[in-house]
């Protein structure tokens, strides 16, 4: 009876596949490349240079628009082409990392990158305190990913825009400041990033809500911890 069920929902999910438009998979796949989970870190340090341009005021423009091109750099350019090598040297199938196993070297390469900007975060008292437990947070998720993908393939979009999402709002509580439409907009966001990966990825319901619940967890916990 289980298996039947099992097997009734492959089914229903791989038709749902089958039944979207191209145009609708078209504006789902932009939505995933523009989201996705490497370009999170970036996102997050241009929103908080917007919205607290006094945290940053002890260093030069040209410093800080450095700073953004740091975060990039360790956390998106980095990781993409340690993937892209991987792939090169025929390590993994593709560089879309469509398996569990493809995706194990990409994890440990990322948790010692978003563990690098969590150090550096440390050691940086010319930006945003919350920056700290932000860069944790991301850490831990990947940790967390790396051991759930034994299990399972959980969604690293969901990871990252549930991180994101939850940052967000912890950032509103942190500095007691009424952040109520960049928190609806990040909800959002967060609905139209998971809804593309159910169409034109093979992720399954568990797979991307265990990513959205591991990003935002991991987020708590590191505010927990940090601050």
């Amino acid at each position: 009876m289980i298996q039947e069920k099992t097997i009734q929902t492959e089914n229903f999910e791989e038709n749902a596949h089958k039944k979207v438009s191209p145009i609708l998979k078209w504006v789902a796949s932009a939505i995933s490349y523009i989201f996705h989970p490497l370009f999170i870190s970036t996102y997050v340090f241009l929103f908080l240079m917007k919205a607290f341009p006094y945290e940053f005021a002890d260093i030069t423009d040209w410093q800080l628009q450095m700073r953004l091109f740091g975060v990039f750099w360790l956390t998106a350019f980095f990781p993409a082409f340690a993937v892209f090598l991987l792939w090169r040297l025929k390590f993994s199938d593709s560089i879309f990392l469509r398996t569990q196993k493809e995706r194990i070297v990409p994890y440990v390469i990322s948790m010692f990158f978003y563990w690098w900007m969590y150090y550096l975060s440390r050691n940086f008292h010319d930006q945003p305190i919350v920056l700290r437990f932000f860069f944790m947070g991301i850490f831990i998720a990947t940790v967390f990913g790396l051991i759930l993908n034994n299990y399972f393939k959980i969604s690293l979009h969901g990871m990252g825009i549930g991180g994101a999402t939850a940052a967000i709002i912890l950032f509103s509580i942190y500095y007691h400041l009424n952040f109520g439409a960049v928190i609806s907009i990040a909800i959002l966001l967060s609905g139209l990033v998971c809804t593309s990966r159910f169409l034109v990825s093979d992720h399954t319901n568990k797979e991307i809500y265990s990513g959205l619940a591991v990003g935002v967890g991991c987020q708590l916990l590191a505010y927990l911890f940090i601050m």
